[in-house]
Order: C-alpha cells, then sequence, then structure tokens
C-alpha cells in the first residue's frame, strides 16, 4: 500500500534550522553528475546559524513531506523583487514538484510585499537550474539591477564561471 504524499510549506521555525543544512547537501549531490561542478556536491553549505538568521527575519519557508523536511527556501527583499538566495530540495524528493511549492510560496510573500517580481541567478544550461525555471515563466534578463549585479560578482568571486550563470526574473504583475 502507497501512503499518500503530503506536502506543506510553511515558514520557517527556529528549531528547524538544524535540518536545513543537510537538504543542501543532499541537494548539491546533483551535481556529481557533471564533471565540472562535483566540487559543489563537496562546497559549503548555508550554517543553522545563517538559517536562523533568515528565519527571524521571515525570509525563510520549509518544505516538509508527511511532516518530515524535505526542502526550503531562502529570500532576501531587493528594491522591487524578492531574491531567491537558495532553493534546495532533497535529492531524494526532488521531480515531486515540492521546488514549485516553495515558489509559488515565496511568489505570494513578494506580492504582499508590494514586490513586482521573483528574481534569482543560477546556472545556465545544468536542466534543474535555468531551464527549471523557465518552465516556471522566468525570464533570462541581460541588464541587471546594481544587487543582481554584485550577485554575480559575489559568485564569481567564489570560483563559479561567470559565462556559466545567468540572472533570471518572474513577473508578478
Amino acid at each position: 500500500m502507497t501512503v499518500p504524499l503530503n506536502i506543506t510549506v510553511r515558514p520557517t521555525r527556529c528549531d528547524d534550522v538544524y535540518a536545513l543544512p543537510a537538504i543542501e547537501r543532499a541537494a548539491g549531490e546533483r551535481f556529481r553528475r557533471y564533471p565540472e561542478l562535483a566540487w559543489l556536491a563537496e562546497g559549503e553549505v548555508i550554517s543553522a546559524e545563517q538559517h536562523l538568521e533568515y528565519a527571524e527575519r521571515g525570509q525563510s519557508w520549509l518544505a516538509l513531506a508527511n511532516d518530515r523536511p524535505v526542502g526550503f527556501i531562502l529570500t532576501e527583499a531587493h528594491s522591487s523583487s524578492l531574491f531567491i538566495v537558495e532553493l534546495s530540495v532533497d535529492l531524494d524528493w526532488q521531480g515531486k514538484g515540492i521546488g514549485r511549492q516553495l515558489i509559488a510560496c515565496v511568489a505570494d510573500h513578494a506580492r504582499k510585499l508590494g514586490l513586482t517580481s521573483l528574481t534569482l541567478t543560477t546556472f545556465r544550461d545544468v536542466p534543474w537550474n535555468a531551464p527549471f525555471y523557465a518552465r516556471l515563466g522566468f525570464e533570462q534578463i541581460a541588464e541587471l539591477t546594481p544587487e543582481l549585479r554584485q550577485k554575480r560578482d559575489d559568485e564569481a568571486a567564489h570560483g563559479l564561471a561567470y559565462e556559466s550563470r545567468c540572472a533570471m526574473r518572474l513577473s508578478l504583475n
């Protein structure tokens, strides 16, 4: 007998943050399929302390599958957009619509804040990155806001090849 999958998304609570680094680490395992990006599977993840800061600011949401934490999304408000800092879904739970639900949740939050878009930076050619977001309506943007330009520069400084990344925007109007 198959147990029905019950997915819920809610704001991250302080006692949730200790589970989030392991989710990000598990999500990163997918990068092992790409030799030039495999190092990301071993890379640094966001610490529980950093997650706590996002949760305390109301910028973190948790996805639970049958009450078990399986994904999260972190954001920060920019001048007209809500920037997605990180979206991670445990590798074993990917492909079940959890990422879509997390994005829908933050889109609603952005609208309540009066923001007109969601933005993010991601890998151009990795299937679960830019192509995934494009299926959700995000479009690549060439003209970057100062905040997005800074994000791209920070990524390059941390070893991510500039030409392999892109900025994307989803209009909420």
